[in-house]
């Protein structure tokens, strides 16, 4: 099974109830968008990635690098999909702190309604949360369990630990359809940086000291957790240049602004829509639609909708409730059989996944990022600080050429 690490900053603080509601709205929307598309399963492959559970992060709006996006997400998608689950087949368990020790009644619940097998669902739920907590020791101490499980019943667990003495936090993600041991790599993902020796003995060259657990007391660990993908989230809270594939970042822009390599279809299903909305909606495309491999620079999906603290900047709230709409509207369409908007929509991914192949980007990133916080007032900007204001002077409008 593959695996990667990567530490995320500890983060604190609350989400505010404006962006907490969009979240939760736009949230259930991609989820209901990927059941349509792919089925319940994809759902839960894609949760239990990491890469792309952090772009979806950054998506909704959250800080794109720091430990508060698995809380704040998961508190979101719990609230909007549960609300739902009978319609989407899928159910969020658990939570942060004393939510999560709720999970085995939550689980149990559940297994009524589904006729699914409740005391292996809370098995599977319990021995997740002791792998990360005892088995694999590395001075991260959990406080977040989510069980998201499907009415077919597979499941994905995520879980997040914490360490004080170096002010990170570390990810765990399961699978279930890709498990075939708890005690031996069950991960799909660990998430977190190597910082040397620890005690890991899900790993598969461990099968002694398994079954000589006792001496584990005695003996310093002899492996070290394997490292196969690596994702280091830096610390810096602002987004930079180097944390971007600015290649990608570039042909959305194209696709948005220009209307590059869309075909006159879905522009006409799409009329009436602004760029920055289409800028936002071609990175919701990806996140619904993308390969694995595109979700490698988390942080270029904070240009949907910035971060609540103002990085890389302040949340456009009116195009965040223009994308939700376009969402909605094309999910309603598709269910009633009426798939063309919903494929102008994919269409915008694409587009831009073609548009990559040969484009060369300019060293205009500072701009761009100068630009959306010029404009945020336009669009309902607004942090955790106040909403954004109209610039105190005025000053030329610049024609960017990231394209």
């Amino acid at each position: 099974m593959s695996r990667s690490y990567a530490d995320l900053p500890l983060h604190y603080g609350q989400v505010p109830p404006w962006l907490y509601q969009r979240m939760s709205k736009l949230g259930v929307a991609i989820v209901e968008a990927i059941v349509l598309e792919y089925g319940r399963g994809a759902v839960l492959q894609r949760l239990s990635d990491p890469f792309w559970f952090q772009a979806l992060g950054c998506v909704l709006g959250m800080d794109w690098h720091s430990s508060g996006i698995t809380t704040s997400v998961m508190g979101a998608l719990k609230r909007s999909v549960n609300e739902r689950s009978k319609e989407l087949g899928i159910y969020i368990c658990g939570g942060k702190g004393r939510y999560s020790r709720e999970t085995p009644a939550e689980l149990i619940k559940i297994a009524l309604q589904t006729g699914l097998d409740g005391d292996m669902l809370v098995r599977s739920s319990k021995l997740s949360a002791k792998v990360d907590n005892t088995a694999i020791q590395d001075g991260y101490q959990l406080y977040l369990h989510s069980f998201i499980l499907s009415k077919d019943g597979d499941w994905t667990v995520i879980q997040q630990g914490m360490n004080d003495a170096n002010g990170m936090a570390r990810r765990y993600h399961w699978h279930s359809p890709t498990l075939t041991s708890f005690v031996e790599e069950p991960h799909t993902f660990i998430y977190g940086t190597n910082h040397g020796k620890i005690l890991n003995i899900t790993d598969k060259t461990a099968d002694i000291t398994r079954s000589s657990v006792l001496q584990l007391t005695k003996e310093n660990p002899e492996r070290l957790l394997p490292e196969i993908k690596k994702l280091a989230m830096p610390s810096h809270h602002d987004v930079q240049a180097k944390d971007i594939d600015l290649k990608r970042l570039g042909s959305i822009l194209a696709v948005a602004y220009e209307k590059e390599n869309l075909d006159m279809e879905s522009l006409l299903l799409l009329e009436g829509l602004g760029p920055r909305t289409l800028q936002s909606l071609v990175l919701v495309s990806e996140v619904i639609h993308g390969t694995p491999s595109r979700f490698e620079d988390p942080a270029r999906f904070s240009f949907a909708h910035g971060g609540k603290d103002g990085h890389p900047f302040p949340v456009p709230t009116k195009v965040y409730d223009e994308a939700i709409k376009t969402l909605d509207t094309a999910i309603q369409r598709a269910k009633l059989g009426n798939t063309d908007k919903n494929e102008a929509i994919k269409n915008l991914s694409n587009a831009a996944k073609m548009l990559e192949k040969d484009f060369q980007p300019n060293d205009n990133f500072n701009q761009l990022i100068a630009k959306e916080r010029k404009d945020s007032w336009k669009y309902g900007g607004r942090t955790v600080f106040g909403k954004a204001k109209p610039p105190s002077s005025k000053t030329n409008d610049t024609q960017l050429k990231l394209f």
